[in-house]
């Protein structure tokens, strides 16, 4: 395994808060005003008790009691009197403690190796850890990841808040594994190994799904498609602020949709012809690897590319059509995905829907680079565990 100590600038400051799925009952009245100061506080930095108050319309008392709280579990800290011209007693100012916990983010979703981080609270990569896949599947590969987590939780420098793992497959709420077939897992419960084992929180998605969360903090957009091209092809919905994760948890699982009616290459789940068997990083490397050096070897591969992006354009544009969407990123290698690839997946959006509706659509790549899934992750851990996003 390797590990590399690393501190890259924070991006989780000021973020726009993911919207609660549904009404707070009065059981959990405590709990929701307690996320509510830390979003607060997260979102818009050093704040007076008085400031918290207003910013979330609760009671100066109710304020002072959950904050109190929160210091003494170590969540909020005093930074020292607010520096004012006007008299009287200057405001006490309090923020969240960026330094208190670090997360652990697990990235299971690349073809030739699996990725870890050590994350602050700021969405900062402190150090990064990786482990090679070599081509282990089902409990070789599961072992993996226990080593993989065991030597960043080793080397944290302060308390974990909590494990994020994005792993590719079918991921149902309580961190069950449901299929993922590249890996060969069926029914992987590794949320339960994973807390079994350090005694930590664990909160486990989707590749994609979790990717998304990060990208939503870049985007103007409270409505956005993500597309994660890896080992595998998934894609993350956002539709109106909310996470989209489906009835039978396998929303946006579009690497298994069949393209087209002309057959095409044997997948890993058992059909011929799936979106992934055309996109999917070691299928598209592979493609383009055979290509014959040549003076023609510049176009065949341009064509390969374009035919995938096609491909790409033909799947999504229902989806875009029915949603209204007006903004797709495309997250994968961008030696592959940008140019060609997402010039001829436009190009297919754009004549597969309507035309005034969906004149102003945006494909882009994403803004977060290939720690998406790792920050993502970290977005998952913070929602779960201090109601923060």
């Amino acid at each position: 395994m390797l590990t590399t100590p690393f501190v890259d600038a924070p991006i989780f400051t000021r973020s726009r808060a993911l919207r609660p799925t549904g009404k707070v009952l009065p059981e959990h009245a405590r709990s929701h005003n307690r996320s509510l100061v830390l979003q607060t506080l997260y979102s818009a930095g050093p704040q007076s008790r008085a400031d918290v108050a207003r910013e979330t319309g609760l009671t100066r008392v109710t304020v002072s009691d959950l904050v109190a709280d929160l210091i003494g579990e170590g969540l909020i800290v005093e930074l020292g009197q607010r520096e004012i011209a006007r008299p009287g007693k200057p405001a006490m100012l309090i923020d969240v403690d960026r330094a208190a916990f670090q997360i652990i983010g697990i990235d299971l979703s690349e073809h030739e190796r699996f990725l870890g981080a050590i994350v602050d609270l700021d969405g900062g990569i402190v150090s990064r850890a990786e482990v090679a896949l070599d081509g282990a599947t089902g409990e070789a590969a599961a072992a993996l990841v226990d080593a993989l987590v065991a030597g960043l939780v080793a080397s944290a420098t302060a308390p974990v808040l909590g494990i994020g793992v994005g792993s590719p497959g079918i991921v149902d709420p309580n961190g069950v594994i449901r299929s993922a077939p590249n890996l060969g897992w069926q029914g992987l419960d590794l949320q339960s190994r994973l807390h079994d084992a350090f005694g930590l929180p664990v909160h486990i998605g989707n590749d994609a799904n979790v990717a998304v969360l990060a990208e939503h903090g870049a985007s103007t957009n409270d409505d956005l498609l993500l597309v994660k091209v890896g080992h595998g092809v998934g894609a993350g919905l956002i539709i109106a602020g909310r996470p989209v994760i489906g009835g039978g948890f396998a929303a946006g699982e579009i690497g298994h949709v069949i393209v087209g009616t002309d057959g095409g290459p044997r997948c890993a789940c058992g059909k011929s012809g799936c979106l992934e068997t055309w996109l999917a990083v070691p299928r598209l490397t592979a493609e383009l690897d055979a290509v014959d050096d040549g003076e023609h070897a510049a176009s065949a591969r341009e064509a390969i590319l374009t035919e995938a992006g096609r491909r790409l354009g033909i799947v999504l544009a229902p989806v875009v059509g029915a949603l209204n969407l007006s903004e797709v990123a495309l997250s994968g290698p961008a030696e592959l995905l940008d140019g060609p690839l997402a010039r001829a997946a436009v190009d297919t959006l754009r004549t597969r829907t309507m035309a005034e509706h969906n004149r102003d659509l945006r494909l882009r790549m994403t803004e977060q680079a290939q720690d998406i899934v790792l920050r993502g992750a970290a977005v998952m851990v913070l929602s779960g565990q201090l109601g923060v996003s």
